[in-house]
């Protein structure tokens, strides 16, 4: 099944709304990657439109913090998810996402980056 980000064609009464154009390229959505925690790091490429390319992260145990104390980069490995206010279930499933707080071996840390579209996790140090 297709996958559409358009207006329902339901009226909040239950009826329809009369289509006044079929389907376009620009309105199509994709399920999303779900970004697991795990030690083998996996990615997909996904070609968008106008020819460019979209790293889809799958799995991974690496984050690039960020410490703003000392105000500099390092790696750092994932241990597991703390909070994600995308979905509480996720916590659970170690599902990694935009603004979820995961444990690392430096710290507890926030994401800051959209793993499933950008192909990496950039984080901030928060303890």
């Amino acid at each position: 099944m297709v996958i559409i980000q358009t207006r329902s064609r339901r009226k909040a009464s239950g009826g329809r709304y009369i289509n006044y154009r079929k389907k376009r390229l620009f309105e199509i959505g994709r399920e999303p990657a779900l970004t697991k925690l795990d030690e083998k790091v996996k990615r997909k490429v996904v070609g968008v439109k106008f020819g460019g390319e979209k790293q889809k992260l799958l799995r991974t145990n690496i984050v690039n913090l960020y410490n703003p104390k000392s105000k500099t980069y390092s790696k750092a490995i994932i241990t597991t998810v703390v909070e994600n206010p995308a979905n509480r279930h996720f916590v659970r499933r170690n599902i990694i996402t935009k603004g979820c707080v995961v444990d690392t071996d430096q710290g507890k840390a926030r994401v800051t980056s959209r793993p499933g579209q950008v192909g990496m996790v950039n984080a901030v140090l928060i303890s």
